[in-house]
């Protein structure tokens, strides 16, 4: 990976610039887990009661009325006595981005707003006579017009990670979420350190008993959630799974254009990554996303389906309308079908070639075959029925962000594929190098999306 030498020093974080490798590292992922945002969220707080020392909780919006707001006052009023009764104290940091309409009014973007303790009732968190184990921090930033800091992830003691891709909302949207160790947790912790421990919400050094393994919690100690959808238990790799972290830096300015001018993407690890990944696709791609709107992307689709690659796409209809106008001029809905119009150019143009190359061959010139053009699957999010929408428990959109390449790269994180992550909110996707948790992870996408698409186009040649 490379990013660009005159990369803006104002954007944050920016730590890797120098040395793109420090990216690289290695993982092991335990769980991958399907559900709704309540149901990812409660899985994996029921494991954080094991924390010994720090739990670092990110997420774009909270939303106080929300079950998974609820279920992390428990966690808090549960670790605060887990820490009473061991007489130390444990230390808690909760960042996020936007908690109400009001963000744009947000005082100090760049440093943040420290919520004072008298505040966090408003936040639907505890007071801190309630939970007087914790030292605990609030922080939020937000850039207006548009940078959203999206990345979600709790960190465990440095030692245990997850990455959903839902916020702390009141939202039943399909979800998932990555459960993992090993040395990408550092990864993730340094990301933490880079751009959101500072100026007050620092962590002290862990003490020297946090490099023993976390233990095993007591089951019940959270109040059950519902179950979720699916959770696949991941094979030990013992040497760890190839793995980048690739953050993608906010930026306040949106590069809105007239039709005729175009804007390449910023350079970040996270958008060229997979800008290098669609050009280096040779069998399949396939991608889950709540908005597709980002021209660069339909363009890199375009182009691998001219290699031969066969494209599937899963995304949403009508989900966050008035934000996709607001960043990018244009819907989800009116980008899928641009997509499948120019497939059927592209079936024109391959006949026609095709014919050419017959007519070549019959009079025995020499000429080369044209490459076959990709299938071209694009599915929309249903819920499994009518009846199932009043069901709290059935998500009614695909919020998920889901990635695939030849079933030997998998991508993860917050980013979806639209104009607003790659163009100005600050994101956190993760890639894992491995044929096995790629086949593994996307049975379990598409077990999970059994009787919740329609397809819009199935489109081959």
């Amino acid at each position: 990976m490379k990013c660009r030498p005159q990369f803006d020093a104002v954007r944050q974080p920016n730590y890797f610039i120098l040395n793109p490798k420090t990216l690289v590292t290695t993982s092991q992922p335990l769980s991958f887990t399907i559900g709704t945002g309540t149901q990812v969220l409660s899985s994996a707080l029921a494991t954080c009661l094991e924390t010994k020392h720090e739990l670092i909780f990110v997420t774009c919006f909270w939303s106080k009325k929300s079950k998974a707001s609820e279920d992390i006052t428990l966690l808090l009023h549960k670790l605060s006595e887990k820490a009473l009764a061991q007489k130390h104290t444990i230390q808690v940091r909760i960042c996020f981005s936007s908690h109400s309409p009001w963000r744009r009014l947000h005082p100090s973007v760049r440093k943040g707003k420290m919520h004072h303790p008298r505040s966090w009732k408003r936040l639907g968190l505890p007071k801190p006579k309630e939970i007087q184990g914790l030292h605990m921090v609030v922080k939020s930033i937000f850039v207006p017009p548009f940078s959203v800091m999206h990345p979600k992830f709790i960190l465990m003691d440095r030692k245990k990670a997850w990455m959903p891709s839902c916020n702390v909302s009141r939202q039943n949207w399909f979800e998932g979420c990555i459960e993992m160790e090993g040395e990408i947790t550092e990864k993730i912790y340094e990301f933490w350190v880079a751009f959101w421990g500072k100026r007050g919400a620092e962590l002290p050094p862990l003490p020297l008993d946090s490099q023993e393994r976390p233990g095993i919690s007591s089951p019940g100690e959270l109040a059950p959630g519902s179950p979720v959808i699916s959770q696949t238990a991941v094979p030990s790799h013992p040497a760890g799974i190839p793995t980048i972290l690739l953050p993608s830096p906010h930026h306040w300015n949106p590069r809105f254009s007239p039709l005729w001018i175009r804007y390449t993407p910023h350079t970040t690890p996270f958008t060229t990554f997979l800008q290098h990944i669609f050009r280096a696709a040779k069998s399949s791609i396939y991608i889950q996303t709540p908005n597709l709107t980002y021209r660069p992307v339909m363009r890199a689709l375009t182009e691998a389906l001219k290699r031969g690659v066969d494209v599937h796409i899963i995304t949403s209809k009508h989900l966050m309308v008035l934000e996709q106008l607001a960043t990018a001029g244009r819907i989800t809905e009116c980008e899928v079908r641009r997509l499948g119009g120019r497939y059927s150019h592209l079936k024109k143009a391959k006949t026609i070639a095709l014919r050419r190359y017959e007519r070549a061959s019959r009079r025995g010139q020499p000429v080369e075959n044209p490459p076959r053009l990709g299938s071209l699957s694009i599915g929309y999010y249903k819920p499994k029925s009518d009846k199932s929408v009043k069901d709290p428990n059935e998500p009614v959109k695909s919020h998920l962000k889901f990635v695939c390449i030849d079933d030997e790269v998998t991508i993860l994180g917050s980013g979806n594929m639209d104009r607003a992550s790659w163009m100005t909110s600050q994101e956190l996707g993760i890639a894992f190098f491995s044929r096995d948790l790629a086949i593994q992870l996307a049975e379990s996408v598409e077990k999970a999306l059994d009787g919740r698409v329609k397809y819009a186009y199935e489109l081959s040649m």
